[in-house]
């Protein structure tokens, strides 16, 4: 039997232009495809994404293998897939955070739509697809992030005396103002003095080398959000909604503030999307639906995730071990794993900082 014969140019040239659903555009058009090798009897595409994909090169393999079928006969196609995570722009009046390539802001317009849940899943998914991740609660008056990362009571320390190091859970480094303060202290501060300590938290914690580093924001759109927008060197945010208007036009209050501060909103994740009882397997809206997707549409940005609201979601956040940890190969940790690469394929579009690419460069007195 003689081997088939491939028109190396044409697969190349097809390989170039599939469209990779998460980033929405060609493979050629970001320079994904590193190298095609044939021989033996297969074809072995190595390709580099921008965003975290441990476990996503199974569905792309047989998504490109469909795509190439023209072009590879009945010859088998070896998928490598790995991932090349860039820095991306910050507001053009601050400098990036040094060992962090990417700072990704996670907002909501109002309390209680599940945001924090949805920053710490977020987080975590990254690191399970292989990104160096860590988690700043920014949340001053009601710090989460103790509590649903199993660290509640632990204490960072100083070495120095002068920086912070992070702790860790579940493989991310996390840092707190509920680290420094006992749980039911309220924390009467005043706009000014919140917003210090935190803009001294984030600089002065000792982040190791980051491909992500996610901010769980407060809630709202006041002087304290605003601040910390402006202050805060950010590539991107994710905006947290829940389907009913009350919910979306508070969302919409964040959207427009980070635009104000030109802050690239990545797009709108509505949580407790939908409710799947777990007696019957009955399907309810609770809240509405389309709410998160008309606001996206709207706006002209992503909807990037649809998140249920059950019970164990919750249970998991309160028991330290949030979703993707808990029940990784589950269909609520499969929802926050979507979510979060489209996230980080978002990201992944934007302008790349190239400040870190030049040398300092100081001038001394001779």
């Amino acid at each position: 039997m003689n081997p088939v014969l491939i028109d190396e140019a044409a697969l190349r040239a097809d390989l170039d232009n599939y469209v990779e659903p998460n980033l929405g555009r060609t493979l050629g058009a970001v320079k994904a495809v590193r190298e095609v090798v044939i021989g033996d009897g297969q074809v072995r595409v190595r390709l580099a994404l921008g965003f975290p994909c441990a476990d996503y090169r199974p569905v792309l393999e047989a998504a490109l293998a469909e795509h190439l079928r023209k072009s590879l006969g009945s010859t088998p196609l070896v998928l490598e897939l790995g991932a090349e995570i860039l820095s991306h722009a910050v507001q053009r009046t601050l400098r990036p955070l040094p060992n962090v390539k990417n700072v990704v802001a996670v907002a909501s317009g109002k309390g209680g739509v599940g945001k924090s849940t949805t920053a710490v899943n977020l987080a975590l998914a990254w690191s399970a697809q292989g990104a160096r991740v860590g988690l700043l609660d920014a949340d001053v008056y009601g710090p989460s992030q103790p509590l649903m990362t199993g660290l509640a009571g632990a204490k960072p320390t100083s070495p120095d005396g002068k920086h912070l190091e992070p702790l860790r859970a579940h493989g991310i480094e996390v840092m707190s103002i509920g680290f420094m303060v006992d749980a039911e202290q309220p924390m009467a501060w005043r706009g000014p003095m919140a917003t210090q300590a935190l803009t001294q938290l984030i600089g002065d914690t000792r982040w190791g080398e980051l491909d992500y580093l996610v901010v769980d924001m407060p809630p709202g759109t006041g002087d304290i959000q605003l601040t910390l927008a402006q202050r805060v060197p950010v590539s991107g945010a994710v905006i947290v909604t829940t389907p009913q208007d009350i919910a979306l036009l508070d969302a919409r209050k964040g959207l427009k503030m980070f635009e104000k501060v030109e802050v690239p909103v990545l797009g709108v994740v509505e949580n407790m999307s939908v409710h799947v009882c777990s007696s019957c397997g009955h399907v309810e809206h609770l809240f509405g639906s389309g709410g998160g997707a008309r606001m996206a549409a709207q706006y002209g940005v992503e909807l990037l995730g649809e998140l249920p609201l059950d019970i164990r979601i919750r249970e998991d956040a309160d028991g330290g071990r949030p979703t993707v940890v808990a029940e990784p190969d589950g269909p609520r940790a499969r929802a926050y794993f979507d979510m979060a690469r489209r996230t980080a394929a978002r990201l992944a579009t934007l302008n790349r900082d190239y400040s870190r690419a030049f040398p300092k460069i100081t001038v001394e007195a001779t």
